[in-house]
């Protein structure tokens, strides 16, 4: 017999009930969020404030640091060997004043070439002539015989190894002086091309060959020196500013990766090599960057007096990478024949008026040649002028290279644009019948060449 005893069911209903909340049709329940403590919001803000403060005292001493180093160093040389200052006048003076002669050991120095370069190219088609130091004459190179690897071994003698070419032009289209003496190349051997040379009466191919030895002076599309206008580097990127202890000093311009050719009175009062940066592909004046410099070589035939031989070239501690804004100008051949008129263009951040400021964006002026002997005349230069020099621009003024704009480019078109002229001289900038003077670069390859050759 079994007995049912009831058990209690588990009560449903709290112990304090709260009143029950009627939902009306058409009235919805907001939707709940979680609150931060007030607490935490502080402490995070804290934090941030925190860091950016630290951001901004290390970004102001970074710069700080920079400005004081620049300052010393326009002032002073690290002995880095005997860890001391010496005045920066003290470098390069010929004493030595720090141990091991440190403070003597990167300093600007002096080159002269003392025979003729070996390989050159002639005239405006660039026939490649090669001189015979044995019969003391130069001569043009018969096409017969000639390969890709005589062209790379004759660039590559020249400084320039980008995509270096060759074509043929026939004896019917040289003018005579191409065709007093003939070389003919023999197989191609490992030595260099002047040493596999033979004499030839005539070329039997009815040809000479012609070289285009560098990717260089690509046409620059349509697009202030004194009275001139606003350019891109992009148009003119063999361009660069050389700048000593962060400020811009010269214009150079590019000729290979790692050369540049500038004028020789930018370092009469600069000899420290260390103190000189190259900035290049920039169209707005900047000090920030820029590429080291490995040497400095002035022509050692440069007169200051005189202005002669006005010519050096800087070497980059590293090549520069060749792009849309950096890329060479080329050398022109020997006696490219241009006369009084031919149309040129200087570029540069110099001075848009004489006495004037610095441009903060490049400049470009188009002018034309003036002839030797009318830059030369009593009512110009006369005596003053030599085969180094040669003058551009207008005899009325207006136009000019100006202060800043030394040692930059005066380049003209033919194929390619080839540098002509570095800036040099002048009296005032823009003045009625006195024109810029630049260095001649046509009577300076000879020795543009023997410096890459002989110093790399």
């Amino acid at each position: 017999m079994t007995t049912d005893t009831p058990v209690a069911e588990e009560s449903q209903t709290p112990l304090n009930p709260k009143p029950r909340v009627v939902v009306r049709p058409g009235r919805h329940r907001k939707p709940m969020s979680a609150t931060t403590p007030q607490r935490n919001t502080r402490a995070t803000w804290k934090k941030v404030i925190t860091v950016l403060c630290v951001v901004v005292i290390l970004a102001f001493l970074a710069v700080a640091a920079y400005f004081i180093q620049q300052l010393i160093q326009s002032k002073y040389f690290f002995c880095s060997k005997s860890v001391k200052f010496i005045p920066l006048q003290q470098a390069c003076d010929g004493k030595q004043d720090c141990t091991d002669g440190e403070d003597e050991s990167t300093c600007v120095t002096h080159f002269m070439d003392n025979s003729s370069f070996p390989i050159r190219l002639f005239s405006n088609l660039s026939v490649l002539q090669i001189y015979s130091a044995s019969e003391n004459k130069w001569g043009s190179v018969c096409a017969e015989g000639w390969t890709q690897q005589h062209t790379q071994a004759a660039c590559q003698q020249l400084g320039y190894t980008v995509n270096p070419s060759y074509t043929t032009v026939q004896l019917d289209d040289v003018s005579s002086e191409l065709k007093m003496v003939f070389y003919a190349v023999g197989p191609y051997s490992m030595q260099s091309i002047q040493s596999q040379i033979s004499n030839k009466k005539t070329c039997s191919s009815g040809s000479v060959v012609t070289l285009s030895c560098s990717d260089c002076g690509p046409e620059a599309p349509e697009s202030r020196i004194v009275g001139g206008q606003s350019a891109l580097i992009e148009n003119w990127p063999w361009q660069v500013s050389l700048q000593q202890n962060g400020q811009h000093t010269c214009g150079g311009s590019l000729v290979s990766p790692n050369w540049v050719v500038t004028a020789a009175h930018c370092f009469n009062s600069m000899g420290e090599v260390s103190r000189w940066r190259v900035m290049a592909g920039k169209t707005y004046f900047s000090s920030l960057g820029g590429s080291s410099v490995d040497k400095i070589i002035v022509n050692k035939n440069y007169n200051a007096p005189r202005n002669d031989y006005d010519i050096a070239m800087m070497k980059l501690s590293k090549p520069l990478t060749i792009g849309g804004s950096v890329k060479p100008v080329c050398l022109p051949p020997h006696n490219l024949g241009l006369t009084g008129g031919a149309p040129l263009v200087v570029t540069g951040w110099g001075n848009l008026q004489e006495d004037g400021k610095l441009s903060s964006d490049l400049q470009k002026a188009n002018i034309p040649l003036i002839s030797q002997a009318q830059c030369a005349s009593p009512v110009v230069y006369g005596n003053s002028i030599t085969s180094r020099m040669l003058c551009a621009g207008y005899l009325n003024g207006k136009v000019d290279a100006c202060q800043g704009d030394s040692g930059g480019p005066l380049v003209y078109f033919g194929r390619q644009w080839m540098l002509v002229g570095v800036v040099s001289w002048g009296v005032g900038c823009a003045r009625q019948g006195r024109p810029g003077v630049y260095t001649n670069v046509d009577q300076m390859l000879n020795w543009v060449y023997s410096v890459m050759e002989q110093t790399s």
